[in-house]
């Protein structure tokens, strides 16, 4: 019996009990509907079951390197505005396709507002195009991805399209990634080898707050957000809301960021892993003395090759005895992996006491 063959007839019991992972699967249980944590917190925890991918290659195009992956059609959650929807696994799902996105000379993880789209190609004819949704998963990070129709096995062309951005860019960022551009995979969709990607329960510890480890991904950036020690300024501090990790810092001489006097940012990641949080609108207020410096100013997302992804503004000066406040009313607008979805959406402001 072929491996593929035998795996449908197991089904998804058969060796999970010997071998303390999903091991074997049928068509509409396992990888379509996978166990889902009840009482999920409104944090970062460990989902009930998690996928591996594998790699059909990397490439280059213009300035971005460019990574295609592949596992199993899985179910993965989108916000909209303050709003969560699930998608579910449709009956015609082939393959769950991530495009991971990095700068080619920097490594810095891209975060692009403009979009990703994937179209898969068969001799030259349209089979699927999706837009790819930005997507945070705790073991591939920030990528980009969604679930794809093919035509069965066989050999397929995957176009990876990678739009502009409008966002700010500063240091040997700016002017940079304006120009829309194309990667281009040769691949073979095989049964066999989707079946071979790993599928494991996490058994009892599943639900509890925390996160599977990020995966090494062949020399792939994952997207996690610098260290804290290495980022330049004044360190004001860090605090927490809805889970998420925000720590605020102000560079006395803004002007590398093109602002007269100061430079204020945050850098916002995830709990455990510590890969950056994008796509969310940020404001500050600042206080001195009772009077009003900055007033609900939004933070304006920005791409840096030292601050990576983060949210900054001009200020005149942020001196001692100062109150810094940060509120966030859209939520991060990424998809999201089972063990995310539950974290991130609701924030209460935060205080920092310079």
């Amino acid at each position: 019996m072929k491996r593929r063959d035998a795996l449908k007839t197991l089904g998804i019991g058969a060796l999970a009990a010997t071998a303390g992972c999903l091991g074997g699967f049928e068509q509409q249980s396992a990888w379509r509907d996978p166990p889902l944590v009840d009482d999920r917190p409104d944090a970062v925890y460990l989902p009930a079951v998690t996928e591996g991918m594998k790699m059909y290659g990397k490439t280059t195009a213009g300035p971005y390197g460019v990574a295609l992956t592949y596992s199993y059609p899985h179910r993965f959650w989108t916000a909209a505005g303050s709003d969560l929807g699930k998608t579910v696994v449709e009956a015609d799902d082939s393959i769950h396709l991530m495009a991971s996105l990095w700068d080619a000379e920097t490594g810095t993880v891209l975060p692009l507002d403009a979009g990703v789209s994937i179209e898969i190609l068969r001799d030259g004819d349209l089979v699927s195009e999706e837009v790819a949704y930005p997507m945070l998963s705790q073991q591939m990070g920030m990528h980009y991805g969604s679930n794809y129709v093919l035509d069965g096995e066989g050999d397929y062309e995957a176009r990876v399209h990678v739009g502009g951005t409008s966002l700010s860019r500063t240091g040997s960022f700016a002017g940079r990634f304006e120009s829309a551009e194309t990667a281009t995979f040769e691949f073979a969709f095989d049964t066999d080898d989707l079946y071979d990607v790993e599928l494991r329960r996490l058994g009892d510890e599943a639900g509890s707050r925390g996160a599977v480890p990020a995966m090494e991904m062949m020399g792939v950036p994952t997207g996690k957000a610098p260290a804290v020690s290495d980022l330049p300024g004044r360190h004001l501090g860090r605090q927490t809301s809805a889970d998420a990790l925000f720590d605020a810092f102000v560079v006395d001489d803004g002007s590398r960021f093109g602002v007269d006097g100061a430079y204020l940012y945050v850098s916002a990641r995830t709990p455990h892993n510590e890969f950056v949080l994008p796509m969310m609108g940020v404001r500050a207020t600042l206080e001195r003395d009772g009077t009003t410096t900055l007033d609900g100013a939004r933070l304006a997302r920005t791409l840096d090759p030292d601050l990576s992804y983060h949210y900054g503004t001009g200020v005149e000066g942020v001196e001692s005895g100062d109150t810094l406040t940060l509120s966030v009313d859209v939520p991060p607008q990424v998809a999201r992996h089972d063990g995310y979805e539950t974290a991130f959406m609701a924030f209460e402001p935060m205080r920092f006491e310079v």
